[in-house]
């Protein structure tokens, strides 16, 4: 007998990861990676307005790399508000073609934009 019996979400989740080819499954694990950050909970008190830490861009990154690197820079955005619009901009690159370059533009945008945001909600609250 198995002392670890796999749930049927852990079968499912197999099954279509063994179909993705190599950029699919880096786009699958990613998402992973995001949505387990964003549930777990963060450290830092929401009253105070914290500063992001830039990661320098490297001149060749790919989409997935991009999002855990603007992640890592501003830790302090709650992820599940930015979850839809990068999933959007991820699907833009993996399924319509759209090139990395511009993509990751527009992730820099986005978090910086959602950056914006918090500076004001907070301070809003002072």
């Amino acid at each position: 007998m198995n002392p670890n019996p796999i749930s049927a979400d852990e079968r499912r989740l197999l099954k279509r990861l063994r179909v993705l080819g190599p950029a699919e499954r880096e786009t699958l694990l990613a998402f992973a990676d995001f949505l387990v950050a964003r549930a777990e909970p963060s450290s830092h008190p929401p009253a105070v307005a914290r500063e992001p830490r830039p990661v320098p861009r490297p001149e060749q990154e790919s989409v997935v790399g991009a999002i855990k690197r603007l992640s890592q820079s501003y830790d302090m955005l709650e992820r599940d508000v930015l979850l839809h619009e990068t999933s959007a901009l991820m699907s833009a690159h993996v399924l319509q073609g759209r090139s990395a370059h511009a993509v990751i533009d527009e992730l820099e945008a986005l978090f910086a934009r959602h950056y914006h945001d918090y500076r004001a909600r907070i301070a809003a609250q002072d």
